[in-house]
């Protein structure tokens, strides 16, 4: 009999899982493959009942990580993730925030202690395929728990030597243009907002693009459970055919791989199918 298949994909926060993987995720899943999400914190410095931020009267850390932790569950199930993984650290906030020094955040623990932990979820699933952002936290983010997620997956990926293939998300300098040119001629009101022409992956730079088209749906579906969270709301707010753009394709940049793959794909798993 073949040995199952497993994807693993390494977030910082509770919603990450469904803009830049969530199709994957479901795409995979729904073929028979072993999923595994592994989140990192645990989105104590997102917006609390009524939008409420970090910082504000009434905004509680500990009650909005139990939301959303609860919103991550139901993300789960709407993609069919098969096991979900939660390392607890603390969020810590946007870069520049007060709460980026508090000594228990995420991006404050020593890479070794945290690539140590996931070294074991590693050992233990052993994933064909591993998934997380790139060095600047996911196309030019920079959030540090971003940040400090590549680092202790690139860590935890070369102590262990268990995944065949690796990857770093990936949303293209060309996406995003075509994406708020769609908004644009909608009549989305984006004020006086431009990305950057340094935001994003540079196309080149681009080895894999995934069809997740029929996932769409469940991808919107996903985040919608992220409901406590503007920047989501603001997503589902797209015009119908700027979200068709943006979330039918998820694209990746391979930076590993132990096996013969062509120089681009439209499969994670390629070389690794019978």
């Amino acid at each position: 009999m073949d040995r199952q298949l497993t994807l693993m994909a390494v977030h910082a926060h509770p919603d990450d899982e469904c803009l830049s993987t969530g199709g994957v995720l479901a795409r995979y899943a729904a073929d028979g493959v072993r999923t595994v999400l592994v989140t990192c914190t645990n989105g104590e410095q997102g917006d609390g009942p009524g939008g409420v931020k970090p910082g504000e009267p009434g905004h509680d850390d500990a009650a909005v990580a139990e939301r959303r932790l609860a919103e991550l569950r139901e993300s789960v199930s709407v993609l069919g993730i098969g096991h979900l993984e939660l390392l607890g650290y603390r969020d810590s906030g946007m870069d520049g925030w007060e709460t980026n020094h508090h000594p228990d955040a995420f991006a404050n623990v020593p890479v070794e202690t945290a690539a140590a932990r996931l070294g074991e979820l590693i050992e233990h699933y052993r994933p064909d395929v591993v998934v997380t952002y790139d060095e600047t936290g996911g196309s030019g983010y920079f959030h540090p728990d971003h940040v400090q997620a590549h680092r202790i997956t690139v860590a935890a990926v070369e102590a262990t030597g268990v995944p065949a293939k690796f990857y770093y998300t990936a949303i293209t300098r060309s996406a995003i243009k075509r994406m708020f040119e769609l908004m644009r001629e909608s009549g989305a009101d984006l004020g006086d907002f431009r990305p950057s022409d340094d935001f994003g992956t540079p196309d080149e730079q681009v080895t894999t693009v995934v069809d997740v088209a029929p996932y769409v749906e469940r991808k919107l579906k996903a985040l919608m459970a992220h409901e406590s969270q503007g920047e989501s709301i603001f997503l589902l707010r797209m015009p119908e055919e700027a979200q068709q753009q943006a979330f039918s394709h998820e694209a990746f940049t391979r930076v590993l791989s132990r096996v013969a793959t062509p120089a681009h794909e439209d499969d994670l798993f390629a070389g690794l199918r019978p």
